[in-house]
């Protein structure tokens, strides 16, 4: 710990300059970025105001696809014409198996990787390639072991300009209504699994973008953790509104949180379906053993197998 806390005191910027280059990391801080194309996006909003234009889709991803290279191999279709369109204030679950192009998908969305064909709309504008328009969550926590909780939760206002004394004051009442009052002056290694990941979280939040990706947030944590984080994350959204897009391989976790669930396919990543989430809100965890959460959970696991497409000639026929 003395070799933590004798770096207490680095700036954000140096921070970011450190820890860049690191996997996860990097992507980290590429999301929290000095965001590019904002004002436009602003005089897009304003002017739409003005002419009583009603507000289009909060972001739409229109027919993206994703072809990885490396030479001397065979190309990669990672993504093939993905649409993918939400509404404000939605919470979407993306659910799939592994290597259909979930992570992919939100580093198209985060500006991180520019997509080979299609385009990324936020409010109707095409920001392809921006970033810093979106808050961005990777499974792990990243939290920096040589910051208090504090101060890790308000690392993407600091990065984006926020004086530090000023982030503070406004981050000290999310820790004590979310559950992390009391640690503001622990560091990292002192906090449970779930703590972790609440202060992760408020760090995405207090980015004040409107669009959340959350890439597997609670994969990591026990069953009961993670059935006490799942509540507290619908919590956290209804209070915040924001629009979130979850991935996840847990369809009952992604049933119980959503609005609407897109399912993929195996790869080329192609969307197999789109469902409506027909639960009322709020939902008690009761709502787990109704017969439509149950009939819903089963028709997004009969989706999740092969289709007939997607079996050898022999098995299909």
């Amino acid at each position: 710990m003395a070799r933590l806390t004798a770096r207490w005191g680095r700036s954000a910027a140096a921070d970011s300059a450190t820890l860049g280059a690191v996997s996860g990391i990097g992507t980290l801080f590429a999301a929290m970025g000095e965001t590019r194309g904002c004002e436009r996006r602003k005089e897009t909003r304003m002017a739409d105001t003005l002419g009583d234009v009603p507000p289009p889709s909060k972001i739409h991803l229109k027919q993206v696809s994703q072809i990885f290279e490396t030479p001397g191999q065979p190309e990669v279709l990672a993504l093939d014409r993905i649409d993918i369109d939400i509404a404000p204030g939605r919470f979407v679950s993306l659910i799939g198996p592994s290597g259909c192009g979930k992570s992919t998908i939100f580093n198209v969305i985060a500006g991180l990787l520019a997509p080979s064909e299609g385009s990324v709309e936020i409010d109707g504008e095409d920001v392809t390639g921006y970033i810093g328009l979106v808050g961005y969550m990777l499974q792990k926590d990243l939290l920096l072991p040589w910051r208090t909780v504090l101060d890790n939760v308000i690392l993407g206002m600091e990065i984006r300009g926020v004086p530090v004394r000023q982030a503070r004051e406004r981050a000290r009442p999310y820790l004590e209504r979310y559950g992390l009052a009391g640690f503001e002056r622990q560091y990292p290694p002192a906090l449970s699994g779930g703590m972790r990941q609440r202060a992760a979280l408020l760090r995405t939040l207090l980015c004040d973008t409107e669009v959340i990706l959350l890439d597997e947030p609670f994969g990591a944590l026990d069953a009961q953790t993670r059935s006490a984080m799942q509540e507290w994350l619908l919590r956290l959204w209804e209070d915040f509104g924001r629009t979130v897009i979850f991935v996840t391989h847990d369809v009952e976790e992604a049933v119980y949180l959503s609005d609407e669930i897109y399912v993929l396919s195996p790869r080329p990543g192609r969307v197999r379906a789109h469902l409506e989430v027909p639960l009322a809100r709020p939902r008690p965890r009761s709502i787990v053993t109704t017969d439509v959460f149950a009939r819903l959970r089963e028709h997004c696991v009969e989706l999740l197998g092969p289709a007939p497409t997607d079996l050898p000639a022999d098995v299909a026929a």
